[in-house]
């Protein structure tokens, strides 16, 4: 058996042409055009050749910054955590120019509360298309992982998939929706990637994004926020240390969690689990008269104070946080407009 593939042959052949070109003197946009002419390298495009060679090469990468900051404090209502916690540590790792490690960030809360419309802020301001590009990939475990008795199939189609993508894009932003539903296990294999040894071919996989989306460990946001209100302490006294271990305990020992046991929690894999707190009836109607001035209807204010007086709160004896949080308003000020 050959000690390497006809593949990998092609690729060492490539290496060593490119450092004696290159010890001549000749360009490498030179090597990378002979070497275009005479192979495909299992189908790459010459912009993906350059890419996963040269650092000065990040895809379609637009980041802009101020953009995403200024949106989520304009449109993200009660979560002044997930504002800070996000805006700070994305930027913190854009000024790297090469991280020792992906970033991973993974957002809890309880449904209505923001965890999708900032993932997509987030895509929209780093690429500019928010979920179309090519380079944001999205994986929801009801479509792309729906059977527990499959997840050694799973494991080796996730490492492939995004081992592929991350070959062909280093700055690759990958988001894990409804982590509370995905077979636990399945996710293990990507904590390699997460980490700052991990190799991957042709790339500098630590330029990555990984965001996890859960409703897993809203029990314990919810019970700081109510205690915070009870006590007539404001919400936004919260701090991020109150809630992020508690969390991660949390989801580590939730056998309903595709974090159940998982070496990414136990290996510190990820840098900040963004809590998302509950929201009250003011935030309710904020976001209903956002979807208000979205449809050019502005002016109808008492159709978002309707919006906030027929969503149902809990607990019982308080009423104090939407049981839906703003998951429901678009389809309430239909009713009411």
């Amino acid at each position: 058996m050959p000690l390497v593939d006809e593949s990998s042959s092609r690729w060492i052949c490539f290496t060593l042409l490119t450092m004696e070109l290159w010890s001549q003197g000749v360009a490498v946009i030179w090597t990378l055009s002979l070497f275009y002419s005479i192979s495909t390298v299992r189908g790459f495009e010459m912009k993906t050749i350059y890419c996963t060679i040269s650092d000065s090469c990040d895809c379609d990468f637009k980041p802009n910054i101020q953009g995403l900051e200024w949106d989520l404090y304009k449109n993200v209502y009660g979560q002044h955590l997930a504002q800070d916690i996000v805006s700070e540590s994305v930027a913190s790792f854009l000024q790297k120019r090469s991280p020792d490690r992906p970033l991973v960030l993974s957002f809890h809360g309880a449904s209505g509360t923001g965890k999708t419309m900032v993932s997509t802020m987030l895509g929209r301001h780093l690429y500019g298309t928010a979920m179309g590009s090519p380079y944001i990939h999205q994986y929801v475990p009801t479509l792309h992982f729906p059977l527990a008795d499959r997840v050694k199939q799973y494991r080796s189609d996730l490492k492939r998939w995004v081992q592929g993508n991350l070959t062909a894009c280093a700055r690759s932003i990958f988001i894990f929706d409804e982590m509370e539903k995905m077979p636990p296990g399945v996710i293990d294999v990507l904590e390699p990637f997460l980490g700052p040894s991990h190799v991957v071919f042709q790339t500098n996989y630590r330029k990555a994004i990984y965001i996890f989306i859960s409703t897993a460990g809203q029990e314990v946001i919810n019970k700081v926020a109510l205690e915070s209100l009870q006590t007539g302490r404001d919400r936004e006294e919260i701090q991020p240390e109150e809630l992020e271990e508690a969390i991660a305990e949390a989801v580590y020992n939730n056998k309903n969690s595709g974090f159940y046991h998982s070496k990414i929690i136990s290996e510190k894999r990820i840098a900040h689990f963004v809590p998302f707190l509950p929201l009250c009836r003011r935030h309710v109607e904020r976001c209903a008269q956002r979807e208000l001035c979205q449809r050019g209807e502005c002016q109808h204010r008492a159709v978002a104070a309707a919006v906030g007086g027929a969503v149902t709160y809990t607990p019982q004896d308080g009423q104090h946080f939407s049981n839906t949080g703003c998951k429901l308003v678009p389809a309430k000020v239909n009713l009411f407009l």
